[in-house]
């Protein structure tokens, strides 16, 4: 399941797979949308993949730009960007977000005290030689940041609280 956020701020999930890789649910803002007779191919050109549906192939040009993928299909561009898992409800404690796996800090975005906004980048972290970008699930105040850069975290480990404000 792959959690996406739209230009306009609507949360998408979207699970894929199979070989082509064809939707197996898509959900707009909780809500299933039906993703029949739609498989999506790699293409032989880069920043390409094509996408099927009822024996129509459409040819997609996708670009990333900073955190943001820019896809053009049909005369129109949707920009989206992932939702990184990395900053996700701890479950004892609603104010704290946890790693989602063992990494290193590679940077800290936002001091304590900071107010954020949803979808804010708040941290980064290096894991499987891969930045991932932690960002707030909500908007609140950071009332305290548990690691520094350069500090190693287990999975699980809390990185910060953030309070609702």
């Amino acid at each position: 399941m792959v959690n996406l956020r739209d230009s306009e701020g609507r949360k998408w999930n979207v699970q894929i797979g199979g070989n082509p890789l064809s939707p197996i649910s898509i959900e707009l803002e909780g809500e299933k949308i039906e993703s029949a007779n739609i498989t999506i191919f790699s293409d032989t050109h880069p920043n390409r993949i094509i996408i099927k549906k009822d024996n129509l192939e459409k040819i997609a040009f996708c670009a990333k730009v900073g955190d943001k993928w820019w896809i053009h299909l049909d005369g129109n561009v949707s920009i989206i960007e992932v939702i990184e898992p990395g900053i996700s409800d701890s479950g004892t404690n609603e104010s704290a977000f946890t790693a989602p796996m063992p990494g290193k800090v590679l940077e800290v975005l936002i001091p304590e005290g900071a107010k954020v906004s949803e979808g804010q980048p708040l941290m980064v972290l290096e894991a499987m030689k891969m930045e991932h970008r932690i960002l707030a699930n909500k908007q609140g105040v950071v009332t305290a940041i548990h690691y520094s850069q350069g500090d190693q975290v287990d999975a699980g480990s809390v990185l910060l609280d953030l309070e609702s404000n």
